[in-house]
């Protein structure tokens, strides 16, 4: 009976320390996907010129891609600072 507050404290702990480092995964994740996605988009668009064809074409298919990890990335940070118990924007 004495180890189960025992145990939920070192639960909260742990608890506490992987929505840390799930928000920082987050973090670093949705920074990096947002500056694929500006690269991807400068590299379809404005700059097409200046690809080869195979280029752009990954370009389009990397905005698919990229887009997609940026949303599941923002959804790991919501998560993350609702289980740190802080405000999600």
């Amino acid at each position: 009976m004495n180890t189960l507050p025992i145990n939920n404290v070192s639960n909260n702990i742990e608890l506490g320390s992987f929505f840390e480092s799930l928000l920082f995964t987050a973090n670093v994740v949705l920074g990096l996907s947002a500056v694929c996605m500006v690269v991807s988009i400068l590299i379809s668009y404005p700059y097409a010129e200046y690809f080869s064809m195979q280029v752009q074409i990954s370009a389009h298919v990397g905005t698919i891609v990229v887009a997609a990890i940026l949303k599941v990335s923002y959804v790991l940070r919501c998560v993350a600072q609702h289980g740190l118990g802080q405000e999600v924007r």
